[in-house]
């Protein structure tokens, strides 16, 4: 079950035309997806919402005071005290429910946030095998980080500011009805101009955003996994051509953004250009008025600050409209992958597994092909029983079908056709998290956490008491070297285990199996990576692990089944042969022949 090997197969944008990164365009209605996770924080969004609101009324009262300064507020000391008091007080109203919305929408920002991130990665992390196969994980870290992150600018920043603007662009168009309903009417002229770049402009907007997005995520996904590789990166010396990889995928996406940007720019441009053209028309009518003393010069005064904050408003609105065009295409993405469906789900109403579990295994004429090799069988009417309390070793060519027979078993994968039976219950009635309590696999390449020794053995068994880590750890002769380490079991292995050998990581896996001491045991080729002290060790404490439990052993070192009660030699898909070491090599047939090229050699 080995992992496939990273390689710099595909230019750094190439994506795959059928992953979820390319199926929809994004659409500001796919924003309503955020509802959920908003209401459920019902508390901070009113109190948001009654901030808002108090400064919007401060706001919308400021010209009114600079009205008042204007037409009254010279005539006499007592009036020049009052209106500046006024003034002052509105500014630490202002100020105040100003500073109280920051806080709640922030705040609220920050929830809704880590409430998605929690939802996408538990949905993520539960979805089957066959997804992962075929989507990257560099694409899906990048949709938990970049992709929230814009949702964050949405919640805490253009959420408040679209509907602050929107409040008050209503409620200073009001007002400037009520101040001067003739000049008001070339407001209602100039916003709907102004909103119509806008407008127009979003669709292109919307493309250039998703696409500046998908080609982040590219440069995600290929600096994710060199960096994940680097030592084989770095052993063949391909650091300058890594190097030049990641900056062309940078340069990908930075020419895509400046698209983005362009359109972007180019909205804002045209939307404050006609808003504040309707403004100077509005201006100059309005000093026209003044002249011809239809209208006072504190009126005027409040209608220009009041159509300066009209306008000024419309044009937060063009940049929001650009900011949610973005973190729809986010939205979008991340929607997409929480519509995701696993291959494998629990039945309606599971069957549990008998109590105690025997272990017997039987796969009758299972038949299974790779999504990505419809035509190329993996298992071709396949047939095997195991006993409870059986050793049984597969063993064949590379690609004869062992490593799909263990995920078969662990359901990673549902066979096309026949079935597979664990004590007579069939895989495809059982809860997948119950069947995967009962087996324990040591894989080839063993899988270790950025973590402490304890909390990578203890994975197997995560109530496990210290007596029973230290026993699994010894059992795996594990023990000494761990106790070497600077803080013993409590020590960091780095990732991927990067500060143990790989004998050492090996033994950590073994430990973590010993440890969930599961009635099934699949070991695919467990003791490949240790030297002969170790492997000799480790593999006494497999054979006791292994008394009483129903064991499948994937071997392509024939020397390590020997003692296996029986061996099943397969080859693409089927069993050919199967019986004890002597008997094969007596039937001269395919397992004779891996026999003498590994023996003899």
């Amino acid at each position: 079950m080995t992992s496939p090997a990273v390689g710099p197969s595909l230019p750094p944008a190439a994506i795959d035309p059928e992953s979820p990164a390319t199926k929809a365009k994004p659409r500001l209605g796919s924003l309503r997806a955020l509802w959920p996770f908003v209401r459920s924080h019902s508390g901070l969004f009113i109190a948001w919402l009654l901030a808002l609101a108090v400064a919007s009324a401060a706001t919308l009262s400021l010209p009114i005071a600079v009205r008042q300064i204007i037409d009254q507020g010279f005539s006499s000391g007592s009036n020049v005290d009052r209106v500046f008091l006024s003034l002052f007080g509105v500014a630490v109203v202002l100020a105040l429910a100003s500073a109280a919305r920051f806080y709640f929408v922030s705040l609220l920002g920050e929830r809704v946030v880590a409430d998605l991130r929690r939802k996408l990665y538990g949905h993520l992390i539960g979805l089957g095998a066959g997804f992962h196969d075929r989507t990257r994980s560099g694409e899906l870290v990048s949709r938990l980080s970049a992709d929230s992150e814009l949702l964050r600018n949405v919640v805490s920043t253009s959420m408040s500011v679209a509907l602050r603007s929107t409040i008050t662009v209503i409620g200073g168009l009001v007002m400037l009805f009520v101040t001067s309903p003739g000049l008001a009417s070339f407001a209602l002229l100039g916003i709907p101009v102004a909103v119509l770049p806008i407008v127009l402009g979003s669709r292109r907007l919307g493309k250039a955003s998703r696409a500046s997005q998908d080609r982040v995520a590219d440069a995600n996904t290929l600096a994710s996994e060199t960096l994940g590789a680097v030592r084989t990166v770095q052993a063949h010396a391909r650091e300058p051509y890594e190097r030049d990889r990641f900056g062309s995928a940078v340069d990908v996406a930075v020419e895509t953004a400046r698209k983005r940007i362009r359109a972007q720019a180019g909205v804002t441009a045209a939307a404050i250009t006609l808003i504040f053209g309707a403004i100077v028309l509005m201006l100059w009518t309005g000093a026209h008025d003044v002249i011809a003393g239809d209208m006072t010069k504190g009126s005027l005064a409040q209608f220009v600050v009041y159509a300066l904050i009209a306008g000024g408003s419309v044009g937060a609105l063009a940049e929001v409209w650009n900011d949610l065009q973005r973190s729809a295409g986010g939205m979008g993405r991340i929607t997409e992958l929480l519509q995701e469906t696993s291959d494998i789900l629990p039945p309606a109403q599971p069957r549990p597994l008998p109590t105690p579990l025997q272990g017997n295994i039987r796969f009758d004429n299972v038949v299974f092909h790779y999504p990505s090799r419809p035509d190329l069988p993996a298992l071709d009417g396949f047939d095997l029983e195991v006993r409870p309390g059986e050793t049984v070793a597969l063993v064949g060519p590379s690609g004869a079908g062992k490593s799909t027979v263990f995920s078969i078993l662990l359901r990673f994968h549902d066979a096309q056709s026949g079935s597979v039976r664990i004590d007579g219950v069939d895989l495809r009635e059982l809860d997948p998290a119950d069947l995967r309590e009962h087996i324990a696999l040591v894989p080839q390449q063993p899988t270790i956490f950025a973590a402490s020794a304890a909390e990578n053995i203890r994975y197997g068994k995560l109530d496990a008491t210290e007596a029973q880590l230290q026993a699994a750890a010894e059992s795996a002769e594990a023990d000494e070297f761990i106790r070497e380490l600077p803080l013993g079991f409590a020590s960091e292995l780095g990732e991927r285990g990067a500060r143990l050998s790989g004998g050492q990581q090996q033994r950590i896996a073994i430990a973590r199996a010993l440890l969930k001491d599961a009635p099934i045991l699949l070991l695919d080729e467990a003791t490949s990576a240790l030297d002969a002290q170790s492997e000799r060790a480790v593999q006494n404490a497999l054979e006791r692990l292994m008394q009483g439990r129903t064991t499948l052993v994937i071997a392509h070192r024939l020397a390590t089944v020997l003692k296996a009660d029986r061996i099943v030699v397969m080859d693409r898909g089927r069993i050919v042969a199967q019986g004890t070491h002597a008997e094969l090599i007596a039937q001269d047939g395919l397992y004779a022949e891996l026999a003498r090229l590994q023996f003899i050699d």
